[in-house]
Formats: C-alpha cells, structure tokens, sequence
C-alpha cells in the first residue's frame, strides 16, 4: 500500500460518546441538543478524542516512514475522519420530521477538534470518508477549512462517499453528480466511493464520478457483501478485488485504489499486484474550470473572432442542477413571506406543514431553484429559515432542487447555509457595507459551498445608471475572482431593475440601462451570470 488510514473513523467526541457516557439522562437524553452541547464541551471526552486520533496518526507515520526508508518509495498517511451516529439530515422523530438532534456548530466543533489532532500527529492529508449524510460531511468540510485558515496550513483533503443500490449517499439520498457539485468547491485531491456496496454494484456509479469529477477518483470497495459464513465475514476472496479493481483501472475510471470492510492484508497485495503498470484515470479540466480575468477572456477570444463559451452555473439539492446555457433559470419565490402573503401568515401562525406544500407546489410546477426569505419584523429569521430548511430538507420531492438563502441579514444566510446539504445560492451581498465586510462574506460563501447573487450596490448606495451598474459589477467581481477565489461561473449579478413608470424624467432609462448592463456583464466578466427582479 502506498497509504494508510489512521484508525480514526468514529474519534470525535460525539462519536465517543457512545461508549464514554454511561447514563446520557444526566446530560438531558441524547434526544435533547443540549446533551450533545454538554458532550463537545466535555473535557474528558475531548482529550480522548484528541488522544486517539494524534496516537494513531503518530502511528501510522512512524510505519509508514520506516517502510518507505527500507525501500526508498515514498508512503503516505491519511487522517480518517468517518461519520457519525447523529444525522443533520434526518429527524429521529417520526412525528417531527424538522427536528434535529444536535447542530452543524456541534458537529464542526467535534470535527475541528479531531482535525487538529490528525494534523498533529503527522497525517499527509485528510480523508473525509464513508459519507451517508451529506450535510454531516458539509459540517467536516467547513471544520477543515476552519483549522486550515485558523492555523495557517493546508494539507490536501480527499473525499468519499458511501452508496447506496441508486448511487445515492445513503441517508440524504444525494446522487453522485449532486454529491461532486457540493464538495467541488475544496479543490479536493481526490473525490470517490467507497465500503458499501462490492465493486461489482458499485461500478456505474464510479464510471459516472469518472465523467464528473475535476479531481483524481479513488475507490475502495468492501469485499462484496457481507456473509457470516465467510472466513472474513465477506464473499469476495483477494484475486476477486484484485481482478474488479484492476478492471477499474483498466477502463481509466481511477486514480487510487484500494479495500474497506473486508479486506485482509491479502487483499490488499492481490489489488496492489493487479495495478501494476496500469495507466491512472486521466484528470481533466475541472467541472468549475479555472478562474479567468476578463482581460485574457478578451483576448482568447479575439484569437478565434469568437467570444468564450459560457460556463455553466452547477448546484444541487438532492439532485443536481446544470443551468442551461440561453434559457432561464426559475426560481420560485412564493417561499418569501415578501412575495405570498399567504405563506408570511402561514410562517407566522406557525403552520409549517402547509408552508412545505407551497414548497412542493413551486417544484412541481417547474422551479428549478426555491427562494426561502424570513426577512420580516414579526418573525425570528434564524429561527424560521433553519426550521423550514430542516423540513424541507426531509421533504424528498423538495429537497431534490437547490434552495436559495434569501435576506438582507447575515446571521440568517449563515444560518441557512448551515442545513443545506447541496449546493445552493445566496442571496445575497453587496459591496454597501465596504470591501472588507463584502470579502468576510465572500469567503463563507465559499467555505459553505454555495454560489451567490451580488447587488449592484456601494458605499455609495444602489446603482441606477448603467455606468455605476457596470463600475459596481467589475469592481465586485475583481474581488470575488482574483481575491477570494470564487469561480465567475458562481456569481450571479443583479444590477437592479429600478421602477420605470414613475413619470420622472431621469427614470425614463432606468429599463434601457438594465439591458445594456446586462450586455457589457455578458462581454466583460466572463461565466457570470444575470438576474432581474422584473416585480419592478
């Protein structure tokens, strides 16, 4: 093996838990959030946590640096950080599908924790693994970047899920392409699949990861299904893994291979040998595609005469969503106490049930995006938009399709953005607090995976001409694309369709500058996309 895990796959402090808390009632139940509070916060449990995950790595180094001094071929130690036994995806009640029993902070303050202790024992990268729930991998993949950015470091981060029959993550049912539009955004190493399912079922779902992703693809199956009556428990014996695996290989699906449950030493070797000489997955340009400044757009297009093909905006719920490029994106908006009157009463009276129909009644009649907006005096926005977002989130019909985070406070896009398990868009920031608040939010944005609307607003206030919509428009993309790292194809300019019909005479180009505008973005900030509020 050219890597080894640490044995780290549930050493989290609420993954400890289980074992280390012997009457849970003295912490609430572990039906109550707070006992999951008490169990981050737990110092006994922590320094266990810390203590399991920096020996193993120290471990694992040690191993893997003693055998690749014997036989000068370097070795690599991967910092496991598996699931967990709590779901942010799924309520544990039958009866209320919006309750959660512990919170994404919980589970990235568990997650942080382990990170740290990983790095500190000498892990080459990180391997979030054995996904099932997707928004719990969310909440381990902001706990990275988190310490990354904390600690000034950075290691690689490798990704893989687990899948079901459908080639879905098994309790948030998220498909394959919805899964890579989620996680893209970390720039993984590597992203695949892996215990589950045997090679054999898991191969289509790999073949179409291969087609997908911008990163390397690793797989390592279980050795078939489990059996009680094998020696190993499973049925596939080292020659079956290695013939699978080296089949992978040969059809240019992967980069990295290996064995999860099942796999004894001698699987390993028989997978190991099978990939001798055999050429790795080529890795082609990624799904985002590279950041490119509107100067060499320009020029890379004039060497053709042809102006550069757009890329494309990609996001998921559930399911995954590719804009098609020169038709409209719909977003249904009836899920904005701004714009149904109906669902404003229903959110306020607390009848969260039927506020889910106007959800579902959107998607089913073609919304390719839901806009969900609490911004109203009478409601508690953080409140509203984590609980509709949990209830939707359970709703399979509705959380196939991406959902809009709507509101003019952060602390209520933040908090939506804690329970999307896909990708989704925010809406939205501006520069009108300054450039420095505008980067903070940028950066979150895209720690939390999502794309983002952008106000054509200022210091100066809201842009009415077509000069100040396109200096706002560039000034803000420059930051976003050369400062924090957003791919264009993420950015959705809205630069403001402001009332025609006022009878005022310097309004009579309002409509006019909205168009052209639209155009100058279109030539000039290349993959970045337009919407208009046309309710003006």
């Amino acid at each position: 093996a050219d890597i080894i895990e640490t044995n780290t796959f549930s050493a989290t402090s609420i993954g400890q838990s289980e074992f280390f808390v012997d009457d849970p009632r003295e912490h609430g139940g572990r039906k109550d959030p707070a006992f999951y509070q008490k169990v981050v916060d737990d110092k006994s449990l922590g320094e266990l946590a810390w203590e399991i995950n920096e020996t193993s790595a120290h471990q694992c180094r040690e191993w893997a640096d003693r055998v690749a001094n014997a036989d000068g071929k370097p070795r690599f130690v991967a910092g496991a950080i598996g699931p967990l036994t709590v779901s942010l995806s799924n309520s544990p009640d039958a009866d209320d599908a919006g309750f959660r029993v512990c919170t994404f902070d919980q589970v990235k303050a568990a997650y942080v924790q382990q990170v740290r202790a990983l790095i500190a024992g000498g892990s080459d990268f990180l391997l979030v693994e054995t996904i099932f729930d997707s928004l719990n991998a969310k909440a381990a993949l902001v706990a990275i970047q988190e310490v990354f950015d904390a600690d000034r470091i950075r290691l690689p981060i490798s990704i893989s899920a687990a899948v079901g029959r459908g080639g879905e993550t098994m309790i948030s049912a998220q498909t394959i392409e919805a899964y890579w539009n989620a996680v893209k955004h970390v720039k993984p190493l590597s992203v695949g699949l892996n215990c589950s399912l045997g090679p054999d079922l898991m191969r289509p779902f790999l073949a179409e990861l291969a087609t997908k992703s911008g990163a390397f693809v690793s797989c390592y199956p279980n050795a078939g299904l489990p059996n009680p009556l094998s020696p190993t428990g499973f049925d596939l014996k080292p020659e079956d893994m290695g013939r699978f695996l080296g089949e992978f290989a040969q059809s240019g699906l992967i980069n990295i291979a290996g064995g999860c449950c099942g796999n004894t030493p001698e699987h390993i070797a028989a997978i190991a040998k099978a990939l001798e000489g055999r050429h790795p997955r080529e890795l082609g340009a990624p799904a985002s595609g590279p950041a490119r400044s509107s100067k060499s757009a320009k020029l890379a297009g004039s060497e053709t005469g042809a102006p550069i093909a757009p890329l494309p905006l990609r996001l998921s719920g559930s399911q995954p969503f590719t804009q098609q490029i020169g038709q409209f994106m719909m977003i249904g908006e009836r899920t904005n106490v701004a714009g149904s009157p109906k669902f404003a009463k229903l959110i306020k009276e607390n009848k969260y049930d039927e506020a889910v129909a106007i959800a579902r009644q959107q998607v089913e009649n073609g919304a390719n995006v839901i806009d969900i907006c609490m911004d109203e005096g009478m409601i508690d926005g953080v409140a509203a938009m984590s609980r509709f977002l949990q209830l939707l989130g359970s709703e399979p019909e509705v959380a196939k399709v991406p959902f809009m985070v709507d509101s003019s406070k952060w602390e209520v896009i933040e908090a939506g953005l804690k329970c999307l398990q896909g990708k989704g868009i925010v809406n939205s920031i501006s520069l009108k607090g300054g450039e420095d608040v505008f980067r903070e939010h940028a950066r979150k944005v895209l720690k939390y995976g999502a794309a983002v609307v952008v106000m054509a607003f200022d210091e100066n206030g809201q842009a009415a001409t077509y000069a100040e919509k396109i200096r706002i428009c560039e000034r803000a993309y420059r930051i976003l694309v050369d400062e924090v790292g957003l791919a264009p194809e993420d950015i959705i300019f809205d630069p403001n369709i402001l009332t025609v019909a006022t009878g005022i005479e310097e309004h009579n180009n309002y409509a006019v500058d909205f168009i052209e505008a639209t155009r100058w973005i279109k030539q000039n900030l290349p993959h970045a996309k337009v919407s208009g509020g046309v309710s003006n």
